[in-house]
């Protein structure tokens, strides 16, 4: 029998259908609550609201589980990549040896941009946000049609599209790297698998190829498998949004980019290295910071520490803990700010204030150490959290897109301005 849930209001009472979802989660459905009682449901940030229901990713925040099609992070981690998993989110299964192939094969054939590309590169300042400058150009992809695009089917055009935007996201933001460094572009190399290659494009010369070591490749393999998809977050539930409006896939997903884009977002890993080199440049040990951390009268936080969805161990950041400590540990590298950072988990993990409050250092605090070590300017950090996410915002869009029920997204509002008000002549106004 299926179960309800009552509200009653005055003297006016409703049956809601409860909803439950695969993982035991439950909803009430109140698509009819506006029109059986003439109320709305007010929630600010969407906390509570469910908008939609969902195949790809779930989340148990309480117990530090993350899942992409019902497959634990942590066996992806161990034993895929970040093109398979690419795969997976979209369609929903893992891919046989031959589509893995296909897949590899088209992301190769759309890395490169269209030469023209280049001027729209060149219209921008060398100091633009290379944030801006992905939106945009993720939007711009749609402006240059593939040859023979008419001719293919529904499924074969959807296909070609998110490889497109997988392999052209990388090429993108390399070449807005290059240009903010004044240096010139440098084109993807066939023979390199999806991550060496971005990173050829990022750091080569004209004279010299950049061969990053294993250790790196993993490393930055780890951070995009890890960001790949994170359930209804404000990025994805804005290609949710956009999306329904029957947007095509490139306007979603450059939508998404700049709601990536905000500090309260994407910016999470940039923070941390901003907190890190406040520390630095104020002299502060890593043991005086802990201590104002705690104090309720210091504004100081830790950032990188805690997480709004996970109430234990963020999944994630177990992960890339372990994968710092090797990139790290391989590059030798001399870095404060990075000592620092090595300094705070020490003690914050063996604080009692932070064990007792489950505040453990969170993904983007393992993800900036490590794009850190590697070079990546911290300008950059959030156009790499993009190139992971692609693959998730592809695979939201085409969810809504395949439900034949789903219909544009139009939140309602509770109005709190004046009552009907007369216009007054500019001339008698006081």
């Amino acid at each position: 029998m299926a179960r309800t849930a009552t509200l009653t209001f005055e003297d006016r009472s409703i049956q809601l259908p409860v909803v439950e979802g695969s993982e035991g989660e439950l909803g009430v459905d109140i698509a009819k609550l506006r029109s059986g009682t003439g109320l709305i449901t007010l929630d600010p940030g969407y906390g509570n609201t469910g908008a939609c229901t969902s195949a790809i990713t779930f989340i148990d925040g309480e117990k530090g589980i993350l899942r992409y099609r019902g497959i634990p992070i942590e066996q992806l981690a161990k034993n895929s990549t970040f093109v398979e998993v690419a795969w997976l989110l979209i369609f929903g299964r893992l891919p046989s040896q031959a589509e893995l192939d296909d897949f590899r094969e088209r992301l190769v054939r759309s890395a490169p941009l269209h030469e023209a590309f280049k001027h729209h590169f060149e219209g921008f300042l060398v100091d633009a946000p290379p944030m801006a400058i992905l939106s945009a150009m993720v939007n711009t992809i749609a402006c240059f049609p593939r040859r023979g695009a008419e001719s293919e089917s529904p499924e074969e055009n959807f296909l070609e599209n998110a490889a497109q935007l997988i392999s052209k996201v990388r090429t993108i933001a390399a070449y807005s790297y290059r240009r903010s460094m004044g240096l010139p572009f440098i084109y993807p190399d066939f023979k390199l698998p999806y991550v060496a290659n971005f990173l050829h494009m990022m750091f080569s010369t004209p004279y010299e190829q950049h061969i990053a070591s294993r250790e790196v490749v993993d490393a930055l393999n780890l951070i995009l498998l890890l960001h790949a998809d994170h359930e209804q977050n404000c990025s994805t539930s804005t290609v949710r949004m956009v999306g329904s409006s029957q947007a095509n896939i490139y306007a979603s997903c450059a939508a998404a980019v700049g709601a990536l884009w905000g500090p309260l977002h994407g910016g999470a890993n940039m923070a941390v290295l901003d907190m890190l080199e406040a520390i630095h440049k104020g002299g502060i040990s890593a043991a005086k910071a802990v201590e104002m951390a705690k104090d309720p009268n210091d504004d100081f936080r830790l950032m990188g520490f805690g997480h709004r969805v996970y109430k234990n161990f963020d999944p994630r950041a177990r992960i890339l803990k372990q994968a710092a400590d090797k990139v790290l540990g391989q590059l030798g590298v001399n870095d404060p700010l990075l000592d620092v950072a090595r300094q705070l988990e020490e003690l914050a993990l063996e604080d009692s204030y932070f064990v007792e409050r489950k505040l453990y250092p969170n993904v983007d605090f393992y993800s900036g150490i490590i794009m850190r070590a590697i070079g990546i300017p911290t300008n950059m950090f959030t156009v790499i959290f993009a190139i992971g996410r692609m693959p998730g915002w592809i695979a939201q869009w085409k969810e809504q897109h395949d439900d034949s029920k789903a219909r544009i997204a139009r939140p309602r509002q509770i109005y709190t301005g004046p009552n009907e008000t007369e216009y007054v002549p500019i001339d008698k106004r006081k």
